[in-house]
């Protein structure tokens, strides 16, 4: 009887050891979310927007709250390569043209790629 029940008990644990953990069930929604935030504040604010979105973009989107969100996408499985290959693929890749046309959106993706690397660098000295 007991012979039976270490049995069972055995083949549960094998089973739940060979099983791949998922860690970040998320990740690619939060790999996505990364890239719309980083679109999103790179594009600015359009010319014809109303006063709702001129309030929401001055509340909301500023360089620190850019920051925190991804750094929030990091820690739930948004690897630093993946960031900064975005930055990379922003500025090559033709389908982000006409976002880099627009005035002082070269100076912000700078300026958000300077921030996540000193954080970057704060980080890993921190661990």
């Amino acid at each position: 009887m007991q012979i039976g029940y270490i049995a069972a008990l055995s083949n549960r644990l094998h089973t739940f050891l060979t099983t791949q953990n998922n860690s970040y069930p998320m990740r690619e929604w939060h790999v996505e979310h990364m890239q719309k935030t980083i679109v999103k504040f790179v594009t600015g604010l359009s010319d014809n927007a109303s006063s709702w979105q001129k309030r929401q973009h001055k509340k909301y989107n500023n360089l620190t709250n850019v920051r925190k969100n991804i750094t929030y996408d990091m820690k739930h499985g948004v690897t630093n390569e993946e960031v900064f290959s975005f930055f990379k693929r922003v500025r090559s890749d033709p389908s982000f043209s006409n976002i880099l046309e627009n005035v002082g959106s070269v100076d912000r993706l700078d300026e958000v790629e300077r921030q996540l690397m000193s954080t970057n660098i704060v980080n890993a000295r921190r661990y």
